[in-house]
């Protein structure tokens, strides 16, 4: 389309309004009651799908519900519990650690700031946006996933489909403020329902008439 950011802004705020639309009621769709419950979960989704991750967390929150008992637990056990999520062994690490990490600095709470959630083992930038907006209502950026990556650039908003960093400075100055938090949301729900990976449904997406590039 050759946009300038004017242009690419004015295109955008459209297509925001069509996804608020379409998406009424979007949130994150993994499963949680608490702040410990969101970053957990958060955390054991890496590659992996939340819908799986659901199935897991159940058990595991009934026999760990806090920081307190999960920074406690035997690894073997915290494995077990979460063996199909994948990688398993290393999430295990990471999560036990990270509920170490909050029950003797922060007495099991999970922190609100950016700063002190990328202390966190196994959490970088997508995990803390995730957690800071769904649980504690703060935008600091955007939370770039693979859903986010490759709509993205399929809407023409991004330069790159890789660069997780770069994508995220892109979007934030592309994007209000206010619109960062549900960005995500919107891409997940709208790459599972139309921009799908493999053969986009772009003759019936509510956007095709504002996407450069269907179907790429």
């Amino acid at each position: 389309m050759g946009e300038n950011l004017s242009q690419k802004k004015a295109r955008s705020k459209k297509i925001i309004s069509l996804l608020k639309k379409e998406y009424k009621g979007a949130w994150t769709t993994l499963n949680y009651s608490t702040p410990f419950q969101l970053l957990i979960a958060t955390i054991l989704s890496a590659q992996c799908t939340d819908a799986r991750i659901n199935k897991i967390t159940p058990a595991l929150f009934a026999k760990f519900p806090d920081a307190k008992s999960l920074a406690a637990a035997p690894l073997p056990e915290i494995e077990s519990l979460i063996r199909p999520s994948g990688f398993y062994k290393n999430k295990a690490k990471n999560i036990k650690k990270t509920a170490q990490i909050l029950y003797e600095k922060h007495g099991g709470k999970v922190p609100n700031t950016m700063e002190h959630l990328l202390e966190l083992a196994g959490v970088a930038r997508k995990t803390a946006n995730i957690v800071l907006f769904h649980a504690f209502s703060k935008s600091e950026g955007i939370a770039v996933d693979t859903h986010c990556m490759r709509l993205s650039h399929r809407l023409g908003f991004t330069s790159t489909r890789r660069n997780q960093q770069k994508i995220e400075k892109e979007l934030m100055a592309l994007l209000e403020k206010n619109e960062w938090g549900m960005y995500t949301n919107w891409m997940v729900l709208h790459g599972r329902k139309y921009c799908t990976a493999r053969s986009p449904k772009c003759g019936k997406c509510p956007l095709r008439f504002l996407c450069p590039k269907k179907g790429v």
